[in-house]
């Protein structure tokens, strides 16, 4: 609602004695029939001209909507399948977040075409040239919407609320990004499945089956071996050409095999588990280098489906980064990234929208 709206609501309050906490409930004798009746208009047009955004966290698992009024109010969220870009491509990201979207005004009663503004943190979507084909391919679902389209990091970092602060990411992929200012950023990792997401589901199910296949050559008995071929039901042979032709959608179903593994004592599993924080701690050692926050005392959040799917990883993560930094603050993101994106959203409404570079 515009200012002038809500200046109207006030003076409607304050002429006919109206109590601020009475609004939306019974009003208070004194008002007049035709004063109720002209109330019950005003907050009609106040329904009928308020603004909805959008906020999404896109990853290679699902993609996560949350729908918010002008004033920050949620009115839903959803949930619909993968947006990575990097593995599903822009046209499923952009189906995803529409699918998304819609189930959320949905749920709300709303429509699309009221839908003002539109945030989408989506992994796998650094590059400007993808970025703008997201965007082209969503813009006709919501027709009278501001889209943007941007990395997940950024969102993700903002998310944690607090300055200093830093976000480990790990789940299909992983990377690391911290900031000592709104736009000062510092960022390792997050070069993809190619290059390399050391920490990530990724990285641990390509590691593992590593090591299951010189066990296979070795001719030794390896029980995540055994784990992985009951899982997929199928020989050795046909999982590797499983491997071979879907890499990106096989090396993350590994992970929980090696996660159940380690929480039941198995050595292997917990040798890789502990390489996996390792490499995440090398990279969090990255940031803190450059940001120049060892020894201060800042929020380290933590997030993704490797935290989420490992106590036993969760923990050895802890430990090595206060190791590192001793006065570091370690907990979950204190509020979803689709949710920040929304009130982001929200708040580009009425000001220009800064999102800094990851």
């Amino acid at each position: 609602m515009s200012t002038t709206g809500r200046e109207k609501v006030q003076h409607f309050r304050r002429s006919n004695h109206v109590k601020p906490e009475t609004a939306g409930g019974p009003i208070v004798k004194s008002v007049s029939l035709d004063h109720r009746i002209g109330f019950a208009a005003l907050f009609f047009t106040y329904a009928l001209f308020m603004r909805y955004v959008l906020g999404f966290d896109g990853g290679g698992t699902k993609t996560e909507c949350v729908l918010m009024d002008e004033t920050g109010a949620i009115l839903a969220r959803s949930r619909s399948g993968p947006s990575n870009a990097v593995n599903v491509g822009p046209e499923a990201a952009a189906a995803a977040l529409a699918e998304a979207g819609k189930e959320a005004l949905r749920s709300a009663a709303q429509q699309p075409a009221s839908v003002a503004f539109v945030l989408a943190g989506i992994s796998g979507a650094g590059e400007p040239a993808v970025q703008a084909e997201i965007k082209t391919l969503l813009q006709p679902t919501f027709p009278k919407a501001s889209i943007v389209i941007t990395s997940d990091l950024p969102l993700t970092l903002a998310a944690t609320g607090e300055i200093p602060s830093a976000v480990v990411i790990a789940g299909t992929g992983s990377a690391v990004l911290g900031r000592t200012a709104p736009l000062k950023l510092a960022r390792a990792g997050g070069f993809g499945p190619i290059i390399g997401d050391p920490g990530s589901a990724n990285d641990i199910g390509r590691k593992t089956v590593a090591r299951c296949f010189q066990k296979f050559l070795n001719n030794e008995q390896f029980p995540l071996t055994d784990e992985i071929l009951h899982t997929f039901d199928c020989t050795w042979t046909h999982f590797v050409d499983l491997v071979r032709e879907q890499p990106t959608v096989i090396f993350p179903k590994i992970f929980p095999i090696v996660a159940k593994a380690s929480e039941a004592g198995d050595a292997s599993a917990r040798s890789i588990l502990i390489t996996a924080a390792k490499d995440l701690l090398q990279q969090v050692f990255e940031v803190l280098s450059q940001l120049q926050l060892q020894n201060t005392s800042f929020f380290l959040a933590k997030t993704g489906g490797v935290f989420e799917g490992s106590p036993f990883l969760n923990a050895e993560f802890d430990r090595l980064v206060r190791e590192i930094a001793p006065r570091v603050r370690i907990g979950p993101l204190p509020r979803p990234v689709a949710e920040s994106a929304a009130l982001l959203a929200r708040d580009a409404l009425t000001s220009p929208l800064q999102i800094p570079e990851s």
